[in-house]
């Protein structure tokens, strides 16, 4: 089927683009619908401190009756071009039916705005930065995707690859159970902080946690992350955009900043109850009263959590540093009656990350991966 591809050039065609995955994937029980809000606001300049500096695209596949069939979006992010020496014009937020013609249409109509621009290689699932949803779902197609992580139908990958794409990187995600033997967990976590006189700032409310520590944490964040595939520090109103909602979700029981004696940020663990039941259950809307359930899944009782941010400052990578703050971590699923912690997405090759988890039964959940191709 060959489609008509319209680029978005209205809110309301914002919208319908936005709204339609939701849409797309109602009958797919594994599916955790995006909250449609959030996605408007990402994909607007107004709400989107990367437009100062990336040009973004987006466009709807419609069939010959009229019916959207597929979406895409384009962005083009100067700032990682230049900090890796590429040409690369990224795909992200992109969906289609079972049909190669279709995701071709959408991704020649990607390809050729990227040339157009200079770009010599198309590259994605990706977003503006980190913090966006990316990776193709490749393994953990009959499991239910956590709230932030990319959920797609399998014949998606395959599709790509008869177009001519090739794996780029892949991530795992992988969930966990503490021991109930955790003994280690203590003894390194108290010998940790007394050999290099640190400790964790616990116990503030997501607001005052924002207030005193947010900039401070995503610059912490900035360098823990920078050796990582396609990683782009977030600028300072990135990070202000992201700091913006931050503190009206945070849960102070599992919000841990790992500080030296002068309240340097040596470590961070941001995790979160999992909404995901939430969200399947309100469909993405929170208005009227799609909100109740969310803050119920965030604020109260959850045996699931999910693992958003943890990282440790480059200079204590390598010494434990993590310990004190799995520590926190743990008592706190003790007293919320948490059983279970899904990992956020971590490089396959990224070894020293994959072996913290070593002791805490780690087990394979989904498997995502980023496609490449010349143009």
């Amino acid at each position: 089927m060959k489609p008509t591809i319209v680029e978005v050039a209205t809110k309301k065609q914002l919208k319908k683009f936005v709204h339609w995955q939701n849409e797309f994937y109602k009958d797919c029980p594994y599916y955790t619908p995006a909250i449609e809000a959030d996605e408007v606001t990402s994909l607007t300049p107004e709400g989107n401190a990367a437009f100062e500096f990336c040009t973004a695209k987006n466009w709807l596949a419609y069939d010959q009756n009229g019916k959207i069939v597929g979406r895409v979006t384009g962005i083009i992010n100067p700032k990682a071009n230049e900090h890796w020496g590429k040409k690369q014009v990224r795909f992200g937020w992109i969906d289609y039916i079972n049909d190669v013609d279709v995701a071709k249409a959408l991704i020649d109509t990607v390809a050729q705005w990227g040339k157009s621009q200079g770009m010599d290689s198309i590259v994605g699932p990706l977003g503006f930065s980190d913090m966006d949803k990316e990776g193709m779902l490749v393994e953990g197609f009959d499991r239910f995707a956590p709230f932030t992580t990319i959920y797609n139908y399998d014949y998606y990958a395959p599709l790509l690859e008869q177009i001519g794409f090739e794996k780029d990187a892949d991530w795992i995600q992988r969930t966990v159970t503490f021991p109930d033997d955790d003994s280690r967990i203590y003894r390194g976590a108290e010998m940790v902080e007394k050999r290099y006189g640190l400790h964790c700032v616990t116990g503030l409310s997501g607001k005052a946690m924002v207030d005193k520590y947010g900039l401070k944490l995503f610059h912490t964040y900035n360098e823990s992350f920078a050796p990582l595939y396609e990683f782009i520090p977030l600028t300072d109103g990135q990070i202000e955009n992201i700091l913006r909602d931050f503190g009206t979700l945070m849960d102070p029981d599992f919000l841990c900043i790992l500080v030296d004696s002068e309240d340097n940020i040596v470590g961070f663990a941001v995790c979160v109850p999992s909404p995901a039941k939430a969200l399947r259950k309100n469909k993405g809307k929170l208005f009227p009263f799609g909100w109740i359930p969310l803050l119920r899944a965030v604020k109260g009782h959850n045996e699931e959590l999910e693992a958003l941010m943890i990282g440790v400052h480059p200079d204590y990578q390598n010494k434990g540093a993590f310990m004190p703050m799995f520590r926190f971590i743990l008592d706190s699923c003790k007293k919320r009656g948490v059983k279970i912690m899904y990992n956020n997405p971590q490089l396959e090759d990224n070894y020293r990350v994959m072996n913290i988890f070593e002791p805490y039964n780690p087990q394979f959940y989904m498997r995502r991966r980023c496609y490449k191709k010349s143009l």
